[in-house]
């Protein structure tokens, strides 16, 4: 946002209400507006913030109006329709309906189609999304476009970088886990959720304690409590309370650290857009190990950048855990091509860049 303002545009900020947003507003120096989504179907709250976004367009007479996530993406492009905006953009940055069945995927496809619909252009942000959608018909191909090589913000190569660690916080870090480089420690950032793999993860994870004994477990990431769907076995929730060598950290704005410390990082996730920890993790040159799923399969290459596991497959996952620890070569050689391929492709300036040409060409042939 603090690009396109020093750009020449004026940005409004709308979200949800949350504790990131003070330092969201502080980092982009843009007004923001609350307006009070919700990540579950809730017909009257959806309708509520369907009407203070249009009330709230209608006053304000944007441009483009460019919406994130599914929820924020159907009342955002359905409310530019119905306001007339001249430029109504939506980024793909998941896809929920990947993973769900039954009535609860055609409602998701519907959803997804009725955003699209509104739209005026869809940008995913992997090729591997681009494709999901274009093979499931969701919308016109004329609809579709991609920025630059993918990702929604591009990563801060000034921040993950091995050379931008300050001592004092890496000291600090080390504190909180209590490290001792004699042991080996695996790495898990996201949400402490069934989609993000976190079952498979902690029952690898117990079945190398017998050939690792020094292998330690770190999960950093907010730990679901409420949507029924996301919860965990109350016995994988125990066992991350309880268990002497995992170590659960709630929340960090310093996941560069932990990267920079961990043998290796893993990334289970059932579905993706176009993730940022394995993004994070390539940048710092952290071993990675992922699930072979459209958006990780668009950062990793495997045997190449980092290697590749079953989805859902904890014994595979432990059989990729166990070698990325026996071959710390191969996989810090890894590590350094994948940065390298990171410092061409994602580097945000150079996301913003492009994306900014689009949004200009796009406005030009709205007037034409």
């Amino acid at each position: 946002m603090a690009y396109m303002k020093k750009h020449g545009f004026d940005i409004i900020m709308i979200s949800s209400d949350g504790k990131e947003i003070s330092e969201v507003k502080e980092r982009e120096r843009c007004s923001h507006i609350i307006i009070p989504f919700t990540r579950t179907i809730s017909l009257f709250q959806d309708l509520k913030c369907l009407y203070q976004l249009i009330f709230l367009i209608r006053k304000e007479k944007p441009d483009i109006v460019h919406t994130h996530t599914p929820k924020a993406g159907l009342l955002g492009m359905l409310a530019g329709k119905i306001c007339g905006v001249k430029l109504k953009i939506h980024t793909i940055a998941g896809l929920p309906l990947m993973t769900a069945v039954g009535n609860k995927r055609k409602l998701l496809e519907f959803t997804e189609k009725l955003t699209y619909w509104a739209a005026d252009y869809i940008l995913p942000n992997s090729n591997s999304i681009m494709c999901f959608v274009k093979e499931n018909k969701f919308t016109k191909d004329s609809k579709l476009d991609i920025i630059g090589r993918g990702s929604s913000n591009g990563i801060d190569l000034s921040r993950f970088s091995r050379n931008s660690i300050q001592e004092d916080i890496l000291e600090k870090i080390k504190n909180i886990i209590h490290y001792n480089s004699n042991n080996k420690y695996i790495l898990s950032v996201g949400r402490v959720v069934k989609d993000k793999g976190i079952i498979e993860i902690v029952v690898a994870f117990l079945e190398m304690k017998n050939s690792f004994p020094n292998l330690k477990l770190i999960i950093v990431g907010p730990l679901e409590e409420e949507r029924q769907e996301e919860l965990l076995p109350q016995h994988i929730v125990s066992t991350l309370k309880t268990h002497q060598d995992i170590i659960h950290i709630n929340w960090s704005d310093e996941v560069e650290y932990y990267m920079h410390l961990a043998d290796v990082l893993v990334h289970a996730s059932y579905r993706e857009g176009f993730p940022n920890v394995p993004l994070q993790a390539g940048a710092m040159e952290c071993s990675i190990i992922c699930s072979e799923i459209p958006g990780n399969i668009d950062i990793v290459t495997d045997q190449k950048t980092g290697l590749y596991f079953e989805v859902g497959s904890w014994k595979d996952l432990s059989e990729k855990i166990e070698y990325a620890l026996d071959n710390y070569e191969e996989m810090r050689q890894y590590a350094v091509v994948l940065r390298e391929e990171i410092e061409t492709n994602y580097k945000r300036e150079y996301v913003h860049k492009e994306l900014l040409k689009f949004y200009k060409a796009k406005l030009i042939e709205k007037d034409e």
